[in-house]
């Protein structure tokens, strides 16, 4: 048994990533931990120095677990890595987070979820990006310093989690019913405005430290790995939002869910959280063990099958659609029964077109979400640590995530990627 010395706050404030690794060691806040623990977390985050039964301080866990980092020109207090113009190559990049104030937490990130939105921007694919520009809004990391007004709500060392959105301005209609996320003055977490700083660009997490006004913090339940949990700030909320709005949520529903993905393997998932039987509708056969063996899928339907099709018209309560590819959607309506909903989350480069009739004479609805507001972002992370749900992930350092946005493009990841920034992006 090895006996850690408690850190203070100025150690915590000093060495933000030694104390977010110290905190993941089994038993380091009683401050007894196993000598075999401390020694493996000293091997993958640090020098590979073995400590003895005994006792250790904290200073001494900070001189194992400093890490070699890559030396970043420019000044700044953060470090991460940004495209520098629309060529959609990431580089190191050194920028200044503002002071801890009042109402904000600083959190040491441990986990960068990669979202196909990051592609998007970086590229200036949609005509308004800003650089330099930091991405990532799928953000899982440590508390490391707490505001006066956020003690209430956060301590040093609590879990903590960034989605899409860092500020609202909390005085609008859409605020006042908890609709935070169509605020009309919403900032996001990167390529947005901060009106709060007077106009200072955001910067998302592909970085290993950010500061945010603590009522735009999510809690991330102990029982979720990091890693997993990071993109359900995004790709979670994105599905979970229109399930519980449209009413597709309810236990005993036959949901269908098109495109199995980032977005689609989580709406499996939570259908089956639910209590829901799941049909998956893919272009790709080759889907279908995946489906139902990996993911619990009840069903799984071949669109371009006429006959498969054909066979599951009127079985479905609501369906959730999240290819982002240009595709028929009145293929697809004909498999809703009466007053039924179908639910768009992909964004093509071409509009949708659709018959009426079928409308019209079955009462359906097609509608569309954004992510989701604060308040039920935490309530999917509750739901998550409740249940066990967590994405499908692939753990990669920094220094990869261009070649992740090339495999990106092709599809090829199952069914996110989830930057290790804790153990790969650190100061010289």
């Amino acid at each position: 048994m090895v006996r850690i010395a408690q850190p203070t706050s100025d150690e915590i404030a000093n060495f933000p990533r030694e104390f977010a690794v110290y905190t993941q060691i089994p038993g380091a806040r009683t401050g007894k931990v196993d000598v075999e623990a401390l020694n493996s977390f000293v091997k993958t985050y640090g020098t590979g120095a073995v400590f003895a039964e005994g006792d250790v301080t904290f200073a001494d866990l900070v001189a194992a677990l400093k890490k070699k980092g890559t030396a970043i020109e420019g000044t700044g207090n953060t470090i991460g890595y940004a495209a520098q113009d629309d060529s959609g190559k990431l580089a190191p990049y050194r920028f200044n987070r503002r002071a801890v104030g009042p109402d904000d937490v600083a959190i040491q990130i441990a986990f960068a979820g990669i979202c196909h939105t990051d592609w998007h921007q970086i590229t200036n694919d949609w005509g308004n990006s800003t650089f330099p520009m930091v991405p990532g809004h799928e953000i899982v990391g440590i508390v490391t310093e707490v505001g006066k007004n956020a003690e209430g709500h956060f301590k040093l060392g609590d879990r903590a989690g960034v989605g899409c959105l860092v500020r609202a301005c909390r005085d609008c209609e859409l605020c006042h019913v908890g609709d935070d996320q169509y605020c009309p003055r919403l900032v996001f977490t990167y390529n947005g405005k901060d009106w709060g700083e007077n106009g200072v660009d955001t910067q998302g997490g592909y970085s290993n430290r950010i500061v945010l006004d603590h009522r735009y913090a999510l809690k991330v339940p102990e029982s979720l790995p990091m890693d997993a949990a990071a993109p359900l700030l995004c790709a979670g909320i994105t599905v979970y939002s229109p399930m519980k709005y449209y009413g597709i949520d309810k236990p005993g529903m036959r949901l269908g869910v098109v495109g199995l993905g980032g977005l689609g393997h989580m709406a499996v998932k939570f259908g089956k959280g639910f209590g829901q039987e799941v049909t998956v509708i893919s272009t790709s056969p080759k889907k279908e063990k995946e489906a139902r063996e990996a993911l619990g899928a009840d069903h799984f339907v071949v669109s371009r099958d006429q006959a498969q099709m054909s066979a599951a018209v009127n079985t479905l309560d609501g369906i959730i659609d999240t290819v982002a590819a240009a595709h028929e959607i009145s293929a697809l309506l004909p498999l809703l029964k009466t007053n039924g909903r179908i639910i768009l989350l992909g964004v093509p480069t071409e509009p949708h077109s659709f018959m009426a009739e079928p409308m019209l004479f079955k009462r359906l609805t097609i509608g569309g979400s954004l992510i989701g507001s604060i308040k039920e972002t935490q309530e999917m992370l509750d739901f998550c640590g409740e249940k066990g749900i967590v994405c499908n992930v692939e753990k990669i350092p920094i220094d990869y995530v261009n070649t992740a946005m090339e495999r990106l493009l092709k599809n090829d990841v199952h069914y996110r990627f989830s930057i290790d920034i804790l153990n790969s992006l650190t100061d010289k």
